[in-house]
């Protein structure tokens, strides 16, 4: 998939789905999940779809010395989560360029009637590890990522 991919196929794209609940250390003096939490819940959702790819983090750093870094957020808040609540988060492929991707991710109540409390965009970038300087996506790397999209190519 390159940075012109067609909106169609992106939006098509199956998500990847990760399972968390809500703890006192996660709310606010109001029970409601903290604002920046979101990001966390985004973070751990983000490992778990690499994980998923084959992708751990930890082996890759070993393997090719490079690592993700995030180079842009941004976060829309709809609706509160609150203590005890069962969320679903949710990842999928935006768009995949030669040293990044971005990604749209969805915080739902995971109930009998799922609501969609947050929404956000996230840009990851490969650097190589020592100079944290920004470097091609290994050729594996870019293969288990563009293999989330159906019919598309790098």
């Amino acid at each position: 998939m390159t940075r012109h991919a067609a909106a169609d196929a992106v939006d098509t794209a199956p998500s990847h789905t990760w399972s968390i609940r809500v703890y006192w250390e996660d709310t606010d003096a109001g029970g409601v999940v903290y604002y920046a939490n979101y990001l966390k819940f985004f973070e751990r959702a983000r490992t778990e779809w690499l994980r998923g790819l084959g992708l751990e983090q930890h082996a890759l750093r070993e393997r090719t010395g490079g690592l993700f870094v995030v180079s842009a957020a941004e976060a829309r808040y709809l609706r509160p989560a609150r203590l005890d609540d069962a969320l679903e988060i949710r990842t999928r492929l935006r768009e995949l360029g030669r040293a990044s991707l971005t990604l749209h991710q969805q915080a739902w109540r995971a109930d009998d009637t799922p609501v969609l409390l947050c929404e956000g965009m996230v840009r990851i970038g490969w650097v190589a590890g020592d100079a944290m300087r920004p470097g091609r996506l290994p050729a594996d790397v870019a293969a288990a990522l563009v293999r989330t999209v159906p019919g598309t190519t790098y």
